[in-house]
């Protein structure tokens, strides 16, 4: 590993900072601009499908290629082809052609972009960070970005307020641009091993070697589980509660602004915590601590009717989020070799973005039937149970131990 790895590091989070500003500013235009206009749990429940949905699909392709081909350039590719079609949307929206149809259908060509993004980003901070320092670069890394979500809802709201949702559209494309730009221009690291080597493999052999990867690797096997169970059950707490602000305490844009900034200064404060700290010495346990807290976080979300009570729950389950996904990610990029990581990141992408959906397919509905709140005691009860099975795999609690 370089020397200068630390200069590189900060070149790539500085670059997926500019580009996340972008995006969070669309989403939160497109996810409030549902909510405050119907209402509905099942136009709340199509828009999640939409964003999610398309990466499921994609994922699998997406994780071959993070393995075959310049992680880089897909990266900068993904992020133009995202600008291109925000840049169409903009047009469209400013000419007067406004249509719900229409967000969802940006939100799902966006979700491929990020389908290959992710399975590439994953496999890319190993090649330039020594894999003792992961863990406090992907501290950073989330702090970083949870700085920029804290900004997004206060700067989204004011332009939604002020001007209307195709001006936001214009600056994600200007961010889009900008992180390019510091990708190809500033960022020079060679294609890792197999980039560079001629494939003999076709697709569907690399993409069966994978499968047997991790088959033979039956940790692996567990972490997607356990994860699968984990995006489930924290559907309706991740995407639900806007909804149950704006019914329950007869919210508007500043209420959704105000749950938005109290999470992302929790996990602004989750990712220093790990940056700091490093989590527990078994990688395993800080998961199942963070989820003991998240289900017990969603829990009091779904009793409590005050609502600056509420803010400081939604606080603290931003604190812990972090404590979860950073040695989650961590943990694969330390176990998993370096020629299947595109891979399994991709598997893991896929699964992620398939068991959301399922889960708003599920809770979705529901919320127009039940109380949200109900759905949420139910899913916190879940996750304590979730995470006590998480702390009982001997394989996973292995696997868990940090490199010294």
């Amino acid at each position: 590993m370089n020397t200068d790895w630390k200069k590189k590091a900060a070149v790539f989070i500085s670059s997926q900072t500019v580009s996340l500003l972008g995006s969070s500013l669309v989403q939160y235009a497109i996810l409030w601009h549902i909510t405050l206009s119907t209402q509905s749990g099942l136009m709340m429940t199509l828009s999640i499908i939409c964003g999610f949905v398309p990466s499921f699909f994609l994922s699998p392709f997406a994780g071959v290629w993070a393995d075959r081909y310049n992680r880089k350039m897909l990266i900068v590719f993904s992020d133009a082809g995202i600008a291109a079609v925000t840049l169409v949307m903009a047009v469209v929206y400013m000419l007067g052609y406004e249509s719900i149809w229409l967000l969802f259908l940006v939100s799902a060509v966006r979700a491929l972009g990020t389908g290959i993004q992710q399975p590439a980003v994953g496999a890319f901070i190993p090649q330039i960070v020594p894999e003792e320092k992961l863990t406090r670069v992907n501290g950073i890394n989330s702090t970083i970005q949870s700085m920029v979500t804290l900004v997004s809802p206060m700067a989204s709201g004011a332009l939604m307020a002020l001007s209307t949702i195709d001006v936001i559209f214009f600056i994600d494309v200007v961010t889009a641009a900008i992180a390019i730009a510091i990708l190809m221009f500033f960022l020079h690291v060679p294609p890792h091993e197999k980039a560079m080597q001629k494939h003999q493999a076709g697709y569907l052999s690399d993409f069966r070697s994978g499968l047997s990867y991790i088959r033979t690797h039956g940790f692996i096997i567990k972490f997607l589980t356990f994860s699968a169970v984990f995006f489930f059950l924290a559907a309706p707490a991740a995407f639900l509660t806007p909804l149950q602000v704006a019914r329950s305490f007869d919210g508007g844009v500043w209420h959704l602004s105000a749950i938005e900034i109290a999470f992302s200064l929790g996990m602004v404060l989750g990712g220093l915590v790990m940056a700091a700290w490093g989590g527990f010495k078994n990688r395993i346990f800080t998961m199942a601590f963070s989820g003991f807290a998240l289900g017990l976080c969603t829990f009091a979300m779904g009793v409590i009717q005050i609502f600056w009570l509420y803010l400081i729950v939604m606080g603290i389950t931003g604190v812990v989020i972090p404590l979860y996904h950073t040695p989650a990610t961590v943990l694969l990029q330390e176990k998993v070799e370096e020629s299947y990581l595109g891979r399994v990141f991709g598997f893991f992408g896929m699964i992620a973005s398939a068991v959301m959906p399922l889960g708003m397919l599920v809770f979705g509905p529901l919320s127009d039937t039940l109380t949200i709140e109900w759905l949420l005691v139910g899913t916190g009860l879940l996750m304590l149970v979730s995470s006590a099975l998480l702390l009982g795999s001997k394989s996973l609690v292995k696997a868990g131990l940090k490199i010294s």
